[in-house]
C-alpha cells in the first residue's frame, strides 16, 4: 500500500474522496474506473490513484466505492 499525505492531494482528489464518503460513487476494482453520481469521472486516473495510494475501495469487482480507514483519516485531516 502506497502511503499518501494530506498535503500530497489535490483539491479534486479531496472531493472525490467527500463524493465517497457521500455515497455518490461506484469503482470498478479491475481498472479503478469511477462514476460519481451515475456518470463517469471525467478525470480518468482519479479512481487508480487513489485506489492505489489505499483511501478508497470496493468489495466486489464493480460496485460502490467505500473510503478505507486511511481514507477517513486524511479527509477529517482535511
Amino acid at each position: 500500500m502506497n502511503t499518501t499525505t494530506t498535503a500530497a492531494l489535490t483539491h479534486r482528489d479531496r472531493a472525490v474522496l467527500r463524493a465517497v464518503a457521500a455515497g455518490r460513487c461506484e469503482i470498478s476494482r479491475t481498472g479503478g474506473v469511477l462514476v460519481v453520481d451515475g456518470l463517469c469521472f471525467s478525470d480518468q486516473f482519479a479512481g487508480p490513484r487513489l485506489t492505489a495510494a489505499g483511501l478508497i475501495a470496493t468489495a466486489a469487482q464493480t460496485g460502490p466505492a467505500r473510503l478505507t480507514p486511511s481514507g477517513h483519516a486524511v479527509l477529517a485531516a482535511a
